[in-house]
């Protein structure tokens, strides 16, 4: 009603987490600017894990200025998060200047391989945006593709389920003695046992897969890991970005918001590759940007890179944003606009 309308119109800025996708996807079909950190610059304690290999916290906001303030007041060392203590990872907390003319020579590898061809609406607005940051001064290498992609979806997944069970246990830990469950046999005893309330509508599939998986020394897991990491980031992102001299990569972040359908599951660009999965992957930023709109359903655009360059990717970021203004306030509309 207007109390959400008035609430959506005041300063709106959050922190989301991300294994892969969760804080750039729901931004994208939100006109938000999301960021998903190189792994290790925001501190995980106390967030509920999947798999600490891609997990991350990271800011969803309206403006590219907003999200890199509350980036930059969340990021640094914690005793409680190795990862945010690993060699390579600048010292101190993140330090981002904003300048509308980033772009200005900045050099900028185009994705198509696997990134576009899913949904026309998407790549449209990508190829406008590719123009918008060629305008703006942008150095456009077009494409820069990323021979790897689709190479290590498999064993994405058999990493998430080895460490969720893993990982589970920890966090709970972590809760201390009052911690309502220990484990993820627990979690399933209980969604087993309060079905009707916990699963009215799906199962536990990945759950019941991930407690079946053994500890994180076999070699399932640790083969799989080290290929994820090998082919995402140092064959993947590095190799290109070396290889052409890029401050950046640049993709539609996904199509259009889709529609959930309960009985045929869900279609569209559900399920179409984005680059969420090569940068979380590789543990590596991700930034997207509103980049416009398809019958009034919001679009990012993706723009990611190497290990700890967060702030050059927001700062590229946010010249395209200042160059564009693409966002568009919600208006809580019961359908598409379909006199487009």
């Amino acid at each position: 009603g207007s109390g959400a309308a008035t609430a959506a119109n005041l300063c709106t800025i959050s922190i989301g987490t991300e294994t892969d996708g969760s804080i750039v996807s729901p931004s994208s079909c939100n006109s938000l600017v999301g960021i998903k950190p190189t792994l290790g610059l925001v501190s995980r304690a106390g967030i509920i894990p999947i798999a600490h290999s891609q997990d991350t916290a990271g800011p969803m906001a309206r403006t590219v200025a907003d999200a890199a303030a509350l980036l930059t007041a969340i990021a640094g060392s914690d005793a409680d998060d190795a990862a945010t203590r690993v060699a390579g990872r600048p010292n101190g907390s993140l330090t981002v200047t904003l300048d509308r003319n980033a772009l200005r020579g900045a050099r900028i590898g185009v994705v198509r391989n696997r990134l576009f061809g899913s949904s026309p609406s998407a790549d449209a607005l990508a190829n406008a945006a590719i123009a918008d940051l060629k305008a703006a001064g942008a150095v456009i290498v077009d494409p820069a593709n990323i021979p790897t992609l689709g190479a290590f979806d498999e064993s994405e997944l058999t990493v998430l389920l080895y460490e969720f069970k893993a990982d589970i246990p920890r966090f709970f830990t972590w809760w201390g003695a009052g911690a309502p469950v220990h484990s993820l046999a627990d979690i399933a005893a209980f969604n087993s046992a309060h079905a009707a309330q916990e699963m009215p509508y799906f199962g536990q599939e990945l759950v019941l897969q991930s407690n079946a998986k053994g500890p994180l020394s076999e070699a399932a897991y640790t083969t799989a890991l080290a290929k994820n990491h090998r082919l995402a980031g140092r064959d993947g992102i590095d190799a290109v970005m070396n290889a052409q001299r890029l401050d950046a990569l640049v993709a539609p972040t996904g199509g259009p918001a889709w529609l959930i359908d309960l009985v045929n599951g869900d279609g569209g660009t559900a399920t179409a590759p984005g680059p969420s999965t090569v940068a979380a992957v590789a543990g590596y930023p991700h930034v997207t940007v509103p980049m416009g709109q398809d019958h009034g359903l919001p679009v990012g655009l993706s723009f990611f890179g190497k290990a700890w360059s967060d702030a050059t990717l927001i700062r590229l970021a946010y010249a395209y944003e200042q160059a564009t203004h693409h966002r568009r306030p919600p208006t809580f509309a019961t359908t598409a606009d379909m006199t487009r």
